[in-house]
């Protein structure tokens, strides 16, 4: 019997790029000494944008991001200013785990946005979505999701599929399949270049033992995003559902080879060791258990879906 691992992925949506500095005032009087002054060449300090370098420095120290971060937080003095403070809070306590503070951080970033600005709160509800996903807050992750796509000013459609791809992950958790189908049909029409969202339909389709449409996403998927070892691994157990051996050993041997250290590659080859000899002799496989081929569903035991 094969038994299929949980994947999970935290779908981070970061903030806006754009920044926009204002026009500089004209000031009377001060013509002459601004030309002189244009005349020579001036030294511009470098930018340092606080955000980037308080992740930068949970990149290289955990504890020193956090550190930072509630530094940075400490010294707001109005509400805006809680928002930055609050989102690279809210990303260094998902990067360490603690999923429940971090929805907390993002929910306070949120709430530090004024009504009339909703659009850009968006992004930082998909994190606190994400991370109520992640804390096992399926119900509360489905209504971060909810209000981030009930925000018609956000019209960033990339992002709102890969919104409705993460609601379409809480709707599973809570077993509302046939609603998790219509977000994810959302989410392909919304984000055609997201692969997330087809490997997403194509495990939800093998879950509801529709192997030829997961076939047809799991195929879209690689087309996006060839490397990917989520795609590889879903190929393969998808393949081998369908009885095509040697399909799947060709996936997951792939996923080993272009990414041996990631947890794909060691799931991979875990299913690998329950396929049996290789025909010829040579290659992976043999010292596993038999596969079940009609164990397909996850009451039985033998085969259940990857949450994403």
């Amino acid at each position: 019997m094969i038994a299929i691992l949980p994947l999970f992925a935290l779908l981070q949506i970061g903030p806006s790029p754009h920044n926009f500095d204002p026009s500089p005032l004209p000031i009377p009087g001060h013509e002459h000494h601004e030309a002189q002054l244009a005349e020579k060449p001036q030294k511009t300090p470098p930018v340092v944008d606080p955000l980037a370098e308080c992740l930068g420095k949970a990149r290289m120290d955990s504890a020193s991001g956090l550190a930072y971060a509630r530094k940075w937080l400490s010294e707001a003095r109005v509400p805006s200013a809680r928002v930055r403070p609050d989102q690279c809070l809210g990303m260094v306590l998902s990067d360490q785990g603690d999923f429940n503070a971090a929805e907390g951080a993002f929910a306070d970033g949120v709430s530090a946005i004024p009504v009339m600005q909703e659009a850009s709160a968006v992004p930082l509800m998909a994190m606190a979505g994400n991370a109520a996903l992640a804390a096992g807050g399926s119900a509360r992750a489905l209504a971060w999701f909810d209000r981030a796509l009930a925000v018609k000013a956000y019209d960033d459609y990339a992002q709102r599929g890969a919104i409705y791809a993460d609601r379409a992950r809480a709707l599973v958790a809570l077993g509302r399949l046939d609603e998790a189908g219509a977000s994810l049909t959302q989410a392909r029409r919304l984000a055609p270049e997201y692969a997330g969202a087809f490997l997403l339909s194509a495990t939800l389709a093998r879950r509801q033992k529709d192997l030829v449409s997961a076939q047809e996403f799991i195929e879209s998927a690689s087309r996006i995003n060839p490397h990917d070892p989520a795609i590889g691994l879903e190929a393969g157990v998808i393949a081998v559902l369908a009885g095509h051996d040697e399909a799947a050993r060709k996936s997951w041997s792939s996923v080993v080879s272009t990414s041996p250290d990631s947890p794909e590659a060691e799931t991979a080859r875990g299913y690998l060791s329950q396929l049996g000899p290789v025909p010829g002799g040579s290659g992976p496989g043999g010292g596993g258990q038999p596969l079940d081929r009609t164990a397909t569903s996850p009451t039985s035991g033998a085969v259940s879906p990857p949450e994403h």
